[in-house]
């Protein structure tokens, strides 16, 4: 009721009246002692004379002085009411302003406080918040749409011209033997499969990021996971000469999740750590429980992410330097795709590093939780 703008116009027009009125009295009685002043004195001004004793003796007979009262009221009521309302102009008055393009979209009408117009000046400044706010969002995205035709326009580009060239080389015949022509087909096939790969990866970051796929959830043993992806990876990681191990206090840290989609986040975690931790020769994965929540931690030891690269790591298509960051992926999209899987996981992604470790830190929240010790 506080809030309502309807009531507190009704009461205060109702409280004009009352002021009014008292107003009006208080001058009739102001008057009805001038006209005693008047009748009295001024001997001389006999024009003054008259007039106070036509405000004392003849016009009370011909209800004069309700007819004055009438007439003070009005007066007053009238008064007050423009008084009151005049805030409410020039609330009218800056919105039209704004409307028109003379005033920016995020001016702010001053509120005082004492006005019952101060909770639509309010609003109108929440509105005027809100359609900033809304502008802006809707740049970013045309400056985002923008940068993505680019990027995937280059990143296309680049693998298709390949493909184009050597297919080229072979339709024209200009390969020496056999042995040139399957080079030239194995590189096109590489190209073509990078090109695959990076169509797939920005079809499944679209669906992501605009909610139309839905997640299959299920309870999941985040353990056993973890667990299967580092024995999936153990041969890959004997290669390069890494070994992985998993740390975790609990054998089962039971969550709901979609099983698929989880196992793609820490899959593309651990082949970056594999890809760029080779120089320190291990790879740890820390599963921790936090207060409702699980902690994932996936740490290597090669080269550190610069600083100025860190924070923008999860961007999509993020240029470090003149070329694209390592840390995206292949196709610039996985740790921006793990990013919103994550996130519609209701969890969050950040990463660390410095000159002795790299961590990527998946947090989840504990629903349906078991833990087995």
């Amino acid at each position: 009721m506080k809030d309502s703008v309807v009531f507190r116009l009704v009461f205060r027009s109702f409280l004009n009246i009352a002021i009014a009125a008292i107003l009006s009295l208080v001058g009739v009685a102001l008057l009805y002692v001038v006209a005693l002043f008047l009748s009295s004195q001024f001997r001389s001004f006999w024009f003054l004379r008259d007039i106070g004793r036509l405000l004392l003796y003849d016009i009370p007979n011909s209800l004069g002085l309700l007819f004055i009262w009438l007439i003070l009221f009005c007066i007053s009521y009238f008064a007050l009411q423009w008084m009151h309302f005049s805030a409410f102009g020039k609330i009218n008055d800056t919105v039209r302003q704004i409307a028109d393009g003379q005033l920016q979209i995020n001016h702010q009408i001053v509120v005082r406080q004492s006005n019952v117009f101060s909770i639509l000046a309010r609003n109108v400044n929440r509105l005027s918040e809100r359609l900033q706010y809304a502008l802006e969002e809707e740049r970013r995205a045309e400056q985002a749409k923008n940068e993505l035709i680019t990027n995937v326009s280059h990143d296309l580009r680049t693998p298709l011209t390949s493909v184009v060239g050597y297919l080229g080389l072979i339709e024209q015949d200009r390969y020496r033997d056999e042995v040139e022509l399957r080079h030239y087909i194995a590189i096109a096939y590489e190209k073509s499969q990078h090109l695959h790969e990076l169509i797939d990866d920005l079809f499944e970051y679209t669906r992501m990021r605009h909610d139309t796929i839905a997640l299959k959830l299920e309870p999941i043993n985040l353990v056993e996971m973890l667990g299967q992806l580092l024995v999936q990876y153990h041969m890959p990681l004997e290669e390069v000469g890494i070994v992985s191990q998993l740390h975790s206090d609990e054998k089962q840290i039971t969550v709901r999740a979609d099983a698929g989609k989880l196992a793609r986040v820490f899959e593309n975690l651990i082949a970056n750590a594999m890809s760029y931790g080779r120089e320190g020769k291990r790879i740890d994965v820390w599963v921790t429980l936090m207060e409702g929540k699980v902690s994932v931690a996936i740490v290597n030891y090669g080269e550190p992410i610069s600083a100025i690269d860190l924070p923008h790591i999860f961007d999509r298509f993020y240029r470090a330097d003149k070329s694209r960051t390592r840390w995206s992926g292949g196709s610039g999209l996985g740790l921006a795709i793990c990013k919103s899987i994550i996130e519609k996981h209701g969890g969050t992604i950040d990463a660390d590093s410095n000159s002795e470790r790299t961590v990527f830190r998946v947090i989840l929240p504990l629903q349906h939780v078991e833990i087995s010790t």
